[in-house]
């Protein structure tokens, strides 16, 4: 059983990339899940409760139940042969991932910040902004967190600049290369 780690800033083609692996019948596991759960638990929003988190309990933390998580899907389902871990954000839980699971690999997903924004203003979800400075706090906030050190740090890169064609080629390319 393979854990692929995959990395991205808001905007860089992670959905995108976990639907395509979900057509492949690819179990992903997301960490900001877990994150919006504790958030939903304690009535504060999804930023606040990430950096709590760390502070209250480590830099482990969302690591720790992710994979706390991902051990206990695979005692029920012992037939999973990939699972994508979503949102991962520092080099601690990187290194959580590597301690867990032998066969750990990531994949960092790059695009420029202007065709991030563009992206984030177009999809409109919940916990996007169109407003530029909003966009670079909640950047900024995930380049506190080590985000940037585990892009540059990534087994792979894909790079999401071209057109959706070509993201889609280069997401197979790599599904091919890792997931047979």
């Amino acid at each position: 059983m393979k854990v692929i780690g995959v990395i991205g800033l808001p905007g860089s083609g992670k959905s995108l990339f976990f639907d395509m692996a979900k057509e492949k019948g690819v179990v992903v596991v997301s960490m900001g899940d877990i994150i919006r759960e504790k958030a939903a638990e304690r009535g504060e929003n999804i930023g606040t409760i990430a950096r709590k988190l760390r502070e209250e309990h480590g830099q482990y933390i969302v690591a720790k139940l992710t994979i706390e998580k991902i051990k206990e899907f695979l005692e029920k389902d012992t037939d999973a042969k990939v699972i994508l871990v979503e949102g991962i954000r520092s080099p601690y839980e990187i290194e959580m991932f590597e301690v867990n699971f032998d066969n750990f690999t990531s994949v960092s997903l790059y695009a420029s910040p202007k065709t991030r924004f563009e992206r984030v203003t177009l999809r409109n979800r919940k916990d996007d902004s169109s407003v530029y400075e909003d966009f670079k706090e909640r950047d900024q906030r995930e380049l506190d967190f080590g985000i940037g050190s585990v892009i540059a740090t990534a087994d792979y890169l894909i790079k999401n600049e071209d057109s959706f064609e070509e993201y889609k080629e280069q997401v197979v390319e790599f599904f091919e290369k890792e997931m047979d």
